[in-house]
């Protein structure tokens, strides 16, 4: 009998204990009900770290760039007759670049046929000079040898009558005369023959340095890579392209101006992503802050980096923006430059904060407010905003896990929501 009454008692308990949890389910499948039918989602209120970022697009370079630009020729535009393609791997000592030479073959071949002419010129004045310089000493030394004869003839002065004598003092005299007159012809001619030399060989020189410019000139119309590595062909910033147009990378034919840069070489050890960026973020850039880089060809993998270096903003004034140069810690064999890649640049994580979904956040009147859970709706809570990204927002005034609605109560069409809302706005004036 007593087991027959322990086993109703425990029962009944049972049931009880059913109808109790059915009743608190009910309840519960109530609120459910009631919160889904306001039709308005909410968030609750987090605490902890909110990291702060920049987005920003840019593509791969090497950071020991090998810049390979067209030469100084001192004439007009150069023509691309040999190019290789982008992404071709070179070794040291292979050509890359090859312009076009024409013009310069032309100038060697006339200069060094200026300087076979001028060099016969000279062969001719050394000629001419010593043919002249000889007939000069010649005379001289004939002039000499009749210097001596009048001497000899004057010698017998004494037993001549004095007549004779006399004509053979003005004898020598005058030989005397003409010995120093051809002495000074002689080095007159010697020195204008030389002057005639000099001449000539100036003039060959001249078109011996021109010869050697064009030699150097269409030498250095072939670019080769000095160090090993894939070639990056650049943009055609010469070319006849409409305001905002894409820049298309230089092909073979193209003409490109003395000095412009025609390919890289990236060293294959040390690479960065330099990247884009708008003028309205550049108070929140600094170098060394880290950045996580993802190579669009390779989405599977992760990049870490650092900010190298922040250029200065350049631009329209509708389209400011610079360049950020930022390096790869743990670059891969896959790389290649030109490769697109998406940084996230993380430029400050703020530490056991407050913070919401941005949608979280209202602004109307000069005020930041947002929309409360309570019992009867939601009411208008204004919030200090410590600080905000495109996604979270930092805030300060309320309480962590406090529910907030993510979208305007007001405007969601219920009737409750909107009368909450409504009496909110009267209780805060």
């Amino acid at each position: 009998m007593s087991k027959m009454l322990l086993r109703i008692g425990l029962a009944v308990l049972l049931v009880a204990a059913l109808a109790l949890a059915g009743r608190q389910g009910a309840r519960f499948l109530r609120t459910v009900a009631v919160v889904n039918a306001s039709g308005v989602p909410t968030t609750s209120v987090k605490r902890g770290d909110v990291p702060f970022t920049v987005a920003a697009k840019g593509e791969l370079a090497g950071s020991n760039t090998e810049m390979l630009s067209a030469p100084m020729t001192g004439g007009g535009a150069l023509g691309i007759r040999v190019l290789r393609e982008s992404g071709e791997l070179v070794k040291e000592g292979d050509v890359v670049v090859q312009f076009d030479t024409t013009e310069q073959e032309y100038k060697l071949r006339e200069a060094e046929a200026d300087v076979a002419e001028a060099g016969q010129q000279v062969m001719q004045a050394k000629a001419e000079s010593q043919a002249k310089e000889e007939e000069a000493r010649y005379a001289l030394l004939q002039a000499r040898t009749e210097l001596t004869l009048a001497e000899l003839e004057a010698r017998r002065n004494e037993l001549l009558p004095r007549i004779t004598a006399r004509q053979n003092e003005l004898a020598v005299a005058a030989a005397q005369d003409k010995v120093r007159q051809l002495d000074r012809d002689l080095k007159d001619r010697i020195a204008a023959a030389q002057a005639g030399i000099t001449i000539q060989e100036a003039a060959r020189a001249k078109s011996e340095a021109v010869a050697q410019t064009a030699q150097r000139n269409i030498d250095s119309m072939t670019l080769k890579a000095k160090t090993t590595g894939y070639v990056a062909r650049q943009q055609n910033t010469d070319g006849n392209f409409n305001w905002g147009s894409y820049l298309p990378a230089l092909q073979v034919g193209d003409n490109v101006r003395a000095g412009m840069g025609v390919a890289q070489i990236p060293d294959l050890h040390s690479w960065e992503a330099v990247a884009r960026i708008m003028e309205l973020d550049r108070g929140h850039l600094a170098v060394g802050q880290e950045a996580g880089i993802v190579v669009v060809a390779m989405p599977d993998k992760k990049f870490a980096g650092k900010i190298k270096s922040i250029g200065g903003t350049t631009g329209p004034p509708w389209d400011r923006h610079f360049d950020t140069k930022i390096s790869i810690d743990n670059p891969s064999p896959e790389l290649r430059p030109g490769m697109n890649v998406r940084l996230l640049i993380t430029t400050e994580v703020m530490k056991s904060v407050l913070w919401l979904p941005a949608q979280a956040v209202f602004q109307a009147d000069n005020r930041k407010f947002v929309y409360t859970e309570s019992a009867g709706g939601y009411v208008r809570r204004d919030v200090k905003l410590v600080r905000s990204s495109e996604s979270r927002v930092v805030v300060e005034g309320l309480k962590e896990g406090q529910l907030v609605a993510l979208a305007n109560p007001e405007q969601t069409g219920n009737k409750n929501a909107a009368k909450t809302g409504g009496a909110a706005q009267a209780m805060q004036r």
